[in-house]
């Protein structure tokens, strides 16, 4: 399916409805459309993504659609909305180490590269701290220094072990056995019902 196409499939699934806090609605893309502007399209069809749930196979199309047009992030933000769509969301507020007290020297890339080790409280069957990998996604910059802090989205391996966590509980980043940064769950968003494609 070319592009065109693909965004107009996505649109005929966002509720007529909705509109962004800009009033942006799905006639706006639908004009975006006519005139040939599919990046324009594709833009505002992100952005009512994020004002209520939509199918997966909403995230899905659009995915493929970014995949088609090349832009690789928003691509890789698709398909981490497929997961959220499927497991739920997790965000919390990060502060990372500075770089005088951790491994860490550099930068984390935002856009949900890195797997780091999470405590979040789960115990082995010793009793020992039981440290649970999820990848990280920075919102709202493309990297996060040693000693910054940023808004996080979490796409837990195995989201199952994730299923206590509640807004205000800390959480700590590990990327080896010794202390990244510290996070407060900001918001926890159970999957609403199974996804329909």
């Amino acid at each position: 399916m070319d592009v065109p196409k693909l965004l107009e499939a996505a649109s005929l699934l966002v509720p007529e409805e909705i509109a962004t806090e800009n009033d942006i609605t799905v006639n706006d893309v639908w004009e975006y459309l006519t005139q040939d502007e599919w990046e324009m399209a594709f833009g505002l069809l992100e952005e009512l993504g994020n004002v209520q749930p939509l199918p997966l196979s909403f995230w899905e199309t659009l995915a493929t659609a970014a995949e088609q047009m090349r832009l690789e992030k928003s691509a890789a933000w698709c398909h981490w909305r497929c997961y959220e769509t499927r497991h739920g969301i997790i965000r919390a507020d990060l502060t990372l180490l500075p770089a005088r007290e951790a491994r860490r020297q550099t930068p984390i890339a935002g856009a949900g590269v890195l797997r780091p080790m999470w405590n979040i409280g789960n115990r082995t069957p010793t009793g020992e701290p039981s440290l649970n990998i999820a990848v990280l996604w920075v919102e709202f910059t493309p990297l996060l220094e040693p000693g910054g802090r940023a808004s996080v989205r979490l796409a837990p391996l195995d989201p199952s072990q994730w299923q206590h966590l509640q807004p205000g509980q800390v959480i700590t980043m590990h990327e080896d056995r010794s202390l990244a940064g510290t996070a407060v769950v900001l918001e926890v968003q159970r999957p609403t019902a199974t996804p329909t494609t």
